[in-house]
């Protein structure tokens, strides 16, 4: 097991760190001015385009995108493991990176099951203008009315009517839906409700602006609601019809295709997560250094030292459990590393959380403030513990996992934690 970056890796993680050091993070400050000055506006605003059309011109587009595929061209062909230092950098300024370099979810997420899963004429339609930049998409799968913590409780129904599927439900959280850039709403109900538990879903693609889709309104986020990114939508579904032709994939294969599409998904939050605590180390080594406290900087405070290190060597263990894990969907596949995945899903935003919270200590009352990013920071990181399964599940499921085990000594040594 070699996790050290190759050439490719650090050829473009150097192009990277110049996107953000020229471009990304002096824009900063001009989104927010431009959120500000138009605050009933849900779509990118101009200093985004600017800057998808600089990544652009830097072959810095899709390179979430793994080598295979269908639309592998379209993207930078990086292996998990190569992409694992990309997205953490990215997760630097998460409110910009991502998006500036199409790497964002949803629609990473989507464009992969697009990807995969689509006929040549579903993903001209919706995949082509995606990874172009030119659209948006949602992802329909969170319910307000049922625990959807357990997929299997989606009351959303999609009724086969003829050479029409009909959906009927509520589903919210459908992060980029306010954005009228959104397109395309991939939707997660019930085809057949007496299937088998895991093969009663299935998913369609939806046009944002067919009749009997309602989009709400948009939800915060501690506070936060997203403006810039298109926000979180609540979208009610009422006798909405779409040919049969909109379906992905088969009929029943929901449930699998949502966990084929989730896998990637949460090591890529994860990667981020970590170039997010690193920011936050680099604001707490600022402040500690400048800000006087009972006659000494912060930095010569015990427990400001003792918070740094902790933060440190969490950080640099759960860089190298991501990279181990980006390794083994690499060699062994997403399903051979899920243990890991689940693991690093837990323990990072965990952990991340915990470093944002101290160092929202060391800056007092300026650490809740808009001032400084520390607080939207964090309110992110939370969300981090909800999406894509919430703690307790994946706990859950490590926990079946490791009852289960075969003994230490009887393992082989560097393989997945089977």
């Amino acid at each position: 097991m070699d996790l050290a970056p190759d050439a490719t890796t650090r050829e473009i993680t150097a192009r990277v760190r110049d996107l953000l050091v020229d471009e990304v993070l002096p824009a900063e400050p001009v989104l927010g001015a431009q959120v500000a000055a138009t605050p009933e506006d849900w779509s990118f605003r101009p200093v985004v385009r600017q800057l998808q059309a600089t990544a652009k011109e830097r072959g810095l587009w899709n390179l979430f995108l793994p080598p295979g595929g269908p639309a592998a061209e379209r993207g930078g062909g990086l292996t998990t493991l190569q992409y694992a230092p990309v997205a953490e950098l990215t997760g630097y300024s998460p409110r910009l990176a991502p998006v500036a370099m199409n790497c964002a979810a949803p629609d990473t997420g989507n464009m992969e099951l697009l990807a995969h899963f689509a006929t040549p004429e579903q993903r001209e339609r919706w995949l082509d203008p995606l990874l172009d930049g030119a659209q948006r998409s949602a992802f329909c799968m969170t319910e307000p009315a049922v625990a959807s913590s357990d997929a299997t409780n989606i009351a959303t129904r999609i009724a086969r009517d003829g050479d029409e599927y009909v959906i009927t439900g509520r589903k919210w959280f459908a992060t980029g839906a306010m954005n009228p850039d959104c397109g395309l709403l991939v939707v997660m109900g019930k085809t057949d409700p007496d299937a088998p538990r895991h093969r009663q879903q299935s998913m369609v693609l939806v046009p944002r602006e067919t009749p009997g889709v309602t989009v709400l309104r948009g939800l915060t986020v501690l506070g936060y609601d997203d403006r810039d990114h298109g926000g979180h939508a609540e979208i009610v579904f009422d006798d909405v019809r779409v040919p049969a032709s909109a379906l992905l994939g088969g009929q029943g294969e929901g449930f699998a295709m949502a966990q084929a599409r989730l896998g990637p998904g949460r090591i890529h939050h994860c990667m981020r997560a970590l170039g997010t605590a690193e920011r936050a180390l680099d604001l707490v080594r600022e402040r500690a250094a400048e800000r006087v406290a009972f006659g000494s900087p912060l930095a010569d405070q015990g427990v400001v030292r003792e918070w740094a290190a902790t933060a440190r060597t969490e950080v640099e263990a759960l860089r190298l459990l991501v990279l181990k894990t980006a390794w083994l969907m690499d060699t062994v596949g997403n399903r051979a590393a899920m243990t890991e995945i689940q693991a690093i899903k837990v323990a990072v935003p965990r952990a991340v959380g915990q470093i944002l919270d101290r160092a929202v200590q060391v800056f007092g009352a300026a650490g809740v403030s808009g001032d400084h990013p520390l607080a939207e920071l964090l309110a992110g990181v939370r969300t981090l513990r909800l999406a894509d399964g919430p703690d307790e599940v994946h706990l859950a499921s490590l926990g079946r996992a490791e009852l289960r085990r075969t003994p230490y000594l009887a393992r082989p040594a560097g393989g997945p934690a089977t």
